[in-house]
């Protein structure tokens, strides 16, 4: 008689009350990991802000040098391309003249998912743009 009633003292969680616990964390879960996701994409960016504009120093550097962003002693030439530090983005050199240059870093690999911005361009004047679109708001957003 003593197991009897012990075994019936005994308290635990039941069933319903397990699968309830389940559904509030996956209704949690299915908020927080798409928010997640897109805070690393657009965390993702500085990436491509810095691989940006460290060669546009780069060729900055060039151009105090030597009047030119294309001299043949310049450590950047057209179509060459650099990656990113952590490999989310790769910048190429897309236009490259004396006086003016023009600089694309485009997404790889997860950073690729990032439709919002697309690819990042930087110029000579220090014009900043997207492929996604040319509206200012954008832009601002991406950069």
């Amino acid at each position: 008689m003593e197991f009897t009633k012990s075994f019936a003292s005994a308290r635990g969680f039941t069933l319903i009350e397990l699968m309830i616990a389940v559904a509030i964390l996956a209704i949690v879960m299915g908020i927080a990991i798409p928010s997640y996701n897109q805070w690393v994409l657009e965390s993702g960016r500085a990436d491509a802000k810095g691989v940006l504009m460290q060669s546009a120093q780069t060729l900055e550097r060039c151009f105090t040098r030597y009047n030119a962003y294309d001299d043949e002693n310049c450590a950047l030439a057209e179509d060459d391309t650099v990656t990113s530090e952590n490999n989310k983005y790769v910048m190429t050199v897309t236009t490259l003249a004396a006086d003016a240059f023009t600089l694309t870093a485009a997404p790889q690999g997860g950073q690729a998912n990032d439709t919002e911005c697309e690819d990042f361009t930087l110029n000579h004047q220090g014009r900043k743009g997207v492929s996604a679109g040319t509206d200012p708001a954008l832009i601002d957003e991406c950069w």
